[in-house]
């Protein structure tokens, strides 16, 4: 029977194309695989990118994504001074495996050491800290952390407004500051200029008192020198209203 004869052809290639396929597995580009030996157990050496062999039922490969991804931690702590914190951390891993609870405990421990107001001031020291820690712990779990950096930070409302009302009170006694400040240098001038005055009428009363009543005529002559020059530059009607005036006076 001739649709036998290909019936049992085609069975016997497929069942040849399985057992090859059977020994070959394909890792893509990002992941490794970790070879499990029946016989052995789990084999030190990761298998890389490619296309490799295995032996059917005695080995067996788990694949994992080896690329960084990103993880977000959101957490609350309670600070050194007793004030509650709001946490947000981003925390670059890899490989594909969920990082572990311990993250809360590793942030709570770090955030402990720090007063409210010390977590705003040292930031950079705080998730330096957060980042070692985790690191640390990461690698019992053969998890490899690239970064770990704190992208929130927030307090309980309680603490916020009275953050809020320090920092009103520093803006206004800085502003107090600026206002004597500024009041001492106003007395300060009016001080030399009073100074000043009080020297040029000495000075003047010294000069008149060595003068004499010549200096007075000289003042006098050159007063009059100056309403002549400016009579002479006014028309004849303003000169005459001006004469008039002083007649009637």
């Amino acid at each position: 029977m001739p649709w036998s004869k290909f019936s049992k052809v085609a069975l016997g290639l497929g069942a040849a194309i399985a057992a090859v396929r059977s020994t070959m597995f394909t890792v893509d580009g990002g992941q490794r695989a970790v070879m499990f030996h029946r016989f052995e157990g789990i084999l030190e050496e990761p298998v890389g990118e490619g296309t490799h062999r295995k032996i059917p039922w005695v080995q067996k490969p788990y694949i994992f994504d080896i690329r960084t991804k990103p993880y977000k931690i959101n957490t609350d702590s309670g600070t050194k001074d007793l004030q509650m914190v709001n946490l947000t951390l981003r925390v670059m891993f890899r490989p594909d495996v969920s990082p572990t609870s311990d993250r809360d405990e590793v942030v709570k421990a770090v955030v402990a050491q720090f007063n409210a107001d010390e977590l705003l001031t040292e930031r950079p020291q705080v998730s330096a800290l957060i980042r070692e820690t985790l690191i640390k712990r990461a690698k019992e779990f053969n998890i490899v952390l690239d970064d770990v950096s704190i992208t929130g930070l927030s307090y309980g409302k309680e603490f916020s407004l009275a953050v809020e009302r320090k920092q009103v009170a520093q803006q206004e006694a800085e502003r107090s500051k600026f206002v004597v400040a500024k009041a001492d240098q106003e007395r300060r001038a009016a001080v030399i200029r009073a100074e000043g005055e009080s020297e040029a009428a000495r000075v003047i009363s010294k000069a008149t008192a060595e003068a004499g009543m010549g200096l007075i005529k000289l003042r006098r002559v050159e007063a009059a020198r100056e309403v002549a020059i400016t009579l002479s530059i006014l028309p004849m009607s303003s000169i005459c209203q001006v004469v008039g005036i002083c007649c009637l006076q």
